[in-house]
Order: structure tokens, then sequence, then C-alpha cells
């Protein structure tokens, strides 16, 4: 055995000296103060409410320029600070078109930010700092490592005037801002639901592309749009609708390129005497014709939708959903549906067109198809992490609080194994054999996930979108949530689901989302042992939930809530 260790040793290291110096250096790496994580969840396409949250670190930057600068500074001028740390290029322009700037301006705004840069790196070593620097700038690394040697006090003030001098001083604040940025967090949690409701999606998603350190649990809006690139006829209908039912259709045709006009086109033709007002979105800022044309799309989308779920759940009576198949219960006979006749759930030969280059361009797209694959590489249905249980929505279980069991696959599973099943048929949906019955099981999975019972990413009885556009007794629209939403106070049933994940320690917690977190309502639960944290991204959910969610910190002072309030 100790032969066996020797060689993996000689694999890496050329000698003794490089061995012991490694041993060295990890051993004072435990004892440096553990690195920063932010979980956020349920961004649901706002990416300047996002990209807030990161420039600021959920307050932990203010919380550095307090903790330096507040028996120094009043609180105007820290709040000008953090503005030009949040966003450097935008407020060194704001300050030079109202005249505020001058040598000594940049001179003072230099080294305050140079004295909050020094103190993010508090928690890595030198090795890490140097690599998350920009290439090339030892002048920067030089002004980061600065030591109090009286003697190159003058070495130093020199660096920065020269900097002034050259008029470099803007460059050296943005790349200043940006180290603060990427050492403020250590790692990034996403708890899903990155799509829909806001329109920012796609750049959400190019921000994650490139973030240094991260994971991310899907969620049923992601998971839905995962299906629709794959080539889910049932999802791409489902996405479509969505985008439509919040105007933000801007983010299929213009973020990612995908055509919609044959749908434009053939809802105009069929919906041209119907005012579609029970598909008419929320205004933002369009035009009566704009939104005249998004209603006629919403419908024709929707009808096209609920036909192909009828078709999906044909497929999979272990669905359990032939309830679900309720196209037969709408007035034919109106006029107001000029698509059913005769069979009302087979797809009329000009939505078959429509359907047929709807599914090629969503299969097809560059974009979509990148961003979904990094879904798939960086994203899983849950994550353990330092002792913390991840996921987006919660664990079925029963009423009486235990595992439930799940026969969607010719057995029953729970817990970890169910989760684990789920994510095998997700990823067989989309990177298996193209026209082949495993990967259009694989989809319809999907599908499942974004809507069924038995969803962990769902987490109720049943989806009502049918009745919510065609009925207006709130009976019929009545969604009933799975027991894990009542369970998960309970300290007991939330430890039974840990040991199901393998985390027996005390101190170990499950970090969730999904569910907003509305005011007065208290995001820990079960004795600590569960933390909700709806990030409360999205504004449609404001007015219910009185703040713009929370954030969850932890550090190596422990764990920390931080709520927001709407981002402006």
């Amino acid at each position: 055995m100790t032969t066996k260790y020797l060689k993996l040793l000689a694999s890496r290291y050329h000698n003794i000296h490089e061995v012991t110096t490694e041993i060295i250096n990890l051993s004072a790496m435990l004892n440096l103060p553990k690195g920063t994580e932010h979980f956020v969840s349920d961004i649901h396409g706002e990416d300047e409410s996002f990209g807030h949250v990161l420039r600021n670190a959920s307050g932990v930057i203010k919380d550095y320029i307090e903790e330096i600068f507040g028996s120094a500074l009043m609180e105007s001028e820290m709040r000008s600070l953090a503005t030009l740390i949040y966003y450097p290029a935008e407020k060194l322009a704001h300050a030079r078109k109202n005249n505020e700037i001058s040598d000594e301006w940049y001179k003072i705004q230099l080294f305050r930010i140079l004295k909050i840069c020094k103190r993010t790196t508090d928690k890595y070593t030198r090795a890490e700092v140097v690599q998350a620097l920009p290439k090339n700038n030892p002048i920067l690394e030089e002004l980061i490592f600065e030591d109090s040697n009286k003697h190159k006090q003058n070495y130093y003030n020199q660096i920065i005037s020269q900097i002034i001098k050259l008029k470099c001083a803007d460059d050296f604040i943005i790349r200043l801002a940006n180290v603060i940025h990427r050492l403020s967090i250590n790692h990034l949690h996403v708890l899903g639901d990155i799509f829909d409701r806001g329109s920012g999606a796609s750049h959400v998603l190019d921000i994650l592309q490139n973030y240094h350190s991260l994971d991310i649990q899907w969620g049923n809006h992601d998971i839905a749009w995962m299906g629709a690139a794959a080539g889910s006829d049932a999802l791409i209908c489902n996405v479509i609708r969505v985008t439509a039912k919040y105007a933000n259709l801007e983010t299929i045709e213009e973020h990612y390129g995908i055509n919609l006009a044959p749908l434009a086109i053939f809802a105009m033709e069929q919906y041209a005497g119907d005012d579609c007002k029970r598909f008419l979105p929320d205004r933002k800022g369009k035009t009566e014709k704009e939104l005249d044309i998004i209603a006629k799309m919403h419908k024709a989308i929707t009808i096209i939708q609920f036909k192909k779920e009828a078709e999906l759940i044909t497929r999979h009576p272990e669905y359990r959903m032939d309830n679900r198949i309720l196209l037969d219960k709408l007035d034919i006979e109106s006029g107001y549906f000029p698509t059913l006749y005769a069979d009302p759930l087979e797809l009329t030969p000009e939505e078959d067109d429509v359907m047929e280059k709807l599914r090629y361009s969503f299969m097809h797209n560059a974009k979509l198809q990148q961003h979904v694959k990094f879904l798939f590489n960086r994203g899983s249905m849950y994550k353990i992490y330092n002792s913390n249980l991840l996921f987006h929505g919660g664990i079925p279980l029963t009423e009486n609080g235990e595992l439930k069991a799940v026969n969607l696959f010719g057995e029953p599973l729970a817990g970890r194994a169910l989760l684990d099943k789920f994510e095998e048929e997700a990823r067989r949906g989309f990177f298996g054999e193209l026209d082949s019955k495993k990967r259009q099981n694989g989809q319809d999975i999907m599908w499942y996930l974004w809507c069924g019972a038995d969803s962990p990413l769902y987490g109720k009885d049943v989806m009502t979108t049918f009745e919510r556009y065609f009925f207006d007794s709130p009976e019929t629209i009545h969604e009933t949530e799975s027991p894990y939403y009542t369970k998960r106070d309970n300290a007991e049933i939330c430890g039974m689901i840990l040991r199901e994940f393998g985390l027996h320690e005390s101190g170990a917690r499950i970090i969730n989302g999904h569910t907003p977190v509305k005011t007065g309502e208290n995001p820990i639960k079960a004795n600590g042992r569960l933390i909700v944290i709806d990030g409360g991204f999205t504004k449609a959910y404001q007015s219910v939930t009185g703040i713009a969610g929370y954030t969850l910190i932890y550090n190596s002072q422990g764990l920390l809530l931080s709520a927001h309030t709407p981002f402006v």
C-alpha cells in the first residue's frame, strides 16, 4: 500500500522538497478563514437584480466599507464609495459629467478601494489572489500586497501618482472593483429557476458561464427550457406560452434569435376574429397592436400545448394524469376554437407545420444549446456541499412524513434513488440518441418534472393551467402543496431526509428555494435544520412577499440571511 501512495506522489511531484512544500502549504491553508459561499434561488430572468447582488456580494462589501471607514467617513461618502465599487464605469462617468474628478479625487478613491480590496484577500493564499487578478498586471499585484514598511511608502505613493499622471486611474479603479467582486464570493450556489417571468435569463446564464466557481440545482422552470432545447414538443409550447403570458417574447426572439414568425402568422390567421382577452399579457409598455398579436400567439400555442400534453399523458399511463386531458371540455361550437374539431386532441396540418418549424429552431439554436449544455454540465437535481443538502423544490413524502415511493420507471423509488433516476432520465432526454424511444421517454420525464404531482421540482398535486385560462371558479384553480411543504417544519423529518442523503452530523441542514418567503414568515425552519431562500428576484412576487427575497451567506463566522429590497 505504501508503494502505491509513493508512486502516486511521484507522478505529481519531482522530489521530496516539492512534496514537503505542498504539505506545508495545504496544512497552512486549513487555518485560513472559510471562504464565503453565496446561495441564491429563483432568479427568474431578473438579470439586473441578480447582477446587483453579485456586485455587492449581498451586502458583504458594504460591511467591509463600514468596518474600515465607519468612524472616518460620513454615510454619504460610504454610499458613494460603495457605488464606485459596485458600478465603477458608470460612477466614473457620472463623476466626470458632474466635474467631481481631480487628481486628488483619484488619489483618495484609489487608496480607499485598495483598502477594501486588501480586506477581501484575507481568506485566500497569495497564489489564489494572484490567480484572481487580471493577467500581466504586476503593478496591481504590488499595490494589493503592499506591506507596512515605512521605507517603501514613497515607492507606493509614486505608483499611485504615476497611475493618475498617465491617465490610467479609471482602468485601475475598474480592475480593483472587479477583483473585489471576485474575491468577496468564493463559491456561488444557484438553487434553480433561472428562467421565465423576467426577460433576462440568457443574460443571467452569460454571467454564470463566466463565473469563477459555482454549482446549479435545477428548478422546474429550468427543466422546462432544458426539455424544450432537447426537442420536447410539449415543453417547447410551454416555454413559448409562459414568455407570451409575461410579454417577454424577446427572450426567445431577440436574446436567442429563435424565429416565431410561423407561429405569429398562423395565430393571426386562425384567431383573426377573436380578441383573445383571456390571453392578454401584462402591458409592459406594449402597443395595442403588439398586445393583440401576443394574445393571439399566446392562445394558439396554448391550444397546441394541451394537445401535445394529451398525447404525452396517453403515452404514459404510469403518470396517472388522465384527468388532465381536458380539451373536450371546451365549447368547440362557439367559434373561438377554430383548430378544435372532430378529434379535439389531434393537431391540424397547420399546427403540425408550425410545431415542426419551432422544434427545428429550438434544437438547432446555438446559443440556447450552449446554455442548456452548461446547465447539464454544472447542474444537477441536488447537491451535497459542506454538510448542506441543496435542492430547488422538495422531496416526495407521504402524508405521514415518510419518503414516498414513486413508480414511474417500472420499480418503486424514493428519496435519493428517486432523484438520481430523475436526473439520469433527464440527461438521457437531452444527450440520448436522436429519435430513440429512450430519448423520448427522457424528454417526457422532463415534462413530468415540470408539472407532475410527484415531481421534486414542482411540489403540488396538480398544475391547473387549463382551468386558469378557461374557468373562473376558485375551486377549479386550487393547487394543493405536496406534504413536504407542510412537513418540512419538523426537525425530525428534516433529519430523516438528511440521513437519506448521507448527512448524519447534527450540523447538517437543508437549503432550498422554489416557494417565496412572505413578509413575516421565518425562512429558518425545523429548528435551523432547513432554510428557504427563494430569492424573490421576480417583480411579479414582490407585491406578495413585501421584499425582494433572501440570499444566504455562509462564511467563517457562520450563516447569515441577507434580505433585499426591490432593485431599482
